[in-house]
């Protein structure tokens, strides 16, 4: 496959992007690399069309399944917390965005210091927002 050439405006229309670059499974790294490049482009849009936003989505979901089978994050080597550390620094996470994911605030900071353990809803809940195997957060 070959890097996909943009149009200086994008397109605006489900045609239009479709004829830009037709959406399919991501199966290399080249079309990993046309769909992100698409993906930073949309994502800038200060007022996507509807058209606009459903292939945008549409993209994201495809880059997620590629990247989910083929550049999975190894965190077997570390202890939940540090796993939870690590997965949250990777998604540009504070203790106050996990607190607000699991449901309280405070809850992210009692966690990550060792005061509170994780739940198996906690553990749940974790797991399908990293896209990671839940035992990844239990010891």
């Amino acid at each position: 496959m070959k890097t996909v050439s943009l149009p200086s405006k994008m397109p605006k229309t489900s045609s239009g992007l479709i004829g830009m670059w037709i959406p399919r499974p991501i199966r290399d790294e080249v079309d990993l690399d046309n769909a992100t490049e698409i993906v930073d482009r949309l994502s800038v849009l200060a007022e996507p069309t509807p058209d606009q936003a459903d292939y945008l989505e549409v993209l994201a979901t495809l880059i997620e399944a590629y990247e989910r089978q083929h550049h999975e994050i190894d965190v077997s080597h570390l202890g939940p917390i540090d796993a939870l550390r690590f997965l949250m620094d990777e998604h540009g996470m504070t203790a106050s965005d996990l607190g607000r994911l699991l449901g309280s605030r405070q809850l992210g900071s009692a966690i990550l210091r060792g005061r509170r353990n994780l739940s198996k809803a906690h553990v749940k809940t974790l797991a399908e927002h990293f896209h990671v195997n839940p035992g990844v957060f239990l010891e």
